[in-house]
């Protein structure tokens, strides 16, 4: 029975057999592609700091770039940053489209993807205008998220900065609505709305 299934079946057997090690080789060559990438990309970041420290500003950020445009989320994510503490970019509508990138082409958990999206709010409130900076800042309000009461806060902030006071009351009421709030929110929204009623 064995012998009679094999003759009437070897086609299938082989072929099977085929495919399953071109998957298995197609995916050892993925994995070993992807740990190489992140080794080489390691290596590029390293290199940017050392032409930092060297002075070389333009080679650092030439290398920096590269990083981030490799879309991997841990050092195109240090890049970035390293970028922005360094100040090697200093035009606020690149930075604001480095973020987007950053946003847009990797894979975040969820709570560092809402930290970038306030992070791009924060930078882009001394830049744009009201409706943007909504449309910017809505997935934090919109969800239950650590970054939720200081993106009210920031909006809050936002527009008492243009003597907008009602909305900025708004959004600070917003804030004390919020459960188990930190002690140093709860004080800091306290007082700002001690300086709006006393103005």
């Amino acid at each position: 029975k064995i012998k009679k299934f094999y003759e009437s079946n070897k086609i299938f057997i082989f072929s099977s057999i085929f495919i399953l090690i071109i998957l298995f080789g197609s995916l050892t060559f993925y994995i070993e592609n992807k740990e190489n990438k992140k080794i080489l990309l390691s290596e590029n970041y390293i290199q940017a700091k050392f032409y930092l420290e060297n002075g070389n500003k333009s080679e650092a950020l030439n290398t920096l770039k590269r990083v981030i445009f490799a879309n991997d989320p841990t050092y195109s994510t240090l890049s970035f940053f390293l970028m922005l503490n360094q100040n090697l970019i200093t035009d606020h509508k690149e930075i604001s489209s480095l973020y987007d990138h950053l946003l847009e082409n990797n894979k975040f958990e969820k709570e560092l993807k809402n930290l970038l999206i306030y992070k791009k709010a924060l930078f882009d409130s001394n830049f744009i205008d009201e409706s943007v900076l909504l449309e910017t800042i809505k997935p934090l309000l919109n969800t239950d998220t650590l970054w939720k009461p200081h993106a009210l806060l920031l909006l809050g902030d936002y527009f008492m900065s243009k003597g907008e006071n009602i909305k900025a009351i708004e959004f600070y009421q917003q804030i004390l609505s919020i459960n188990n709030l930190r002690k140093d929110l709860y004080d800091e929204v306290k007082s700002q709305l001690a300086i709006i009623s006393h103005e």
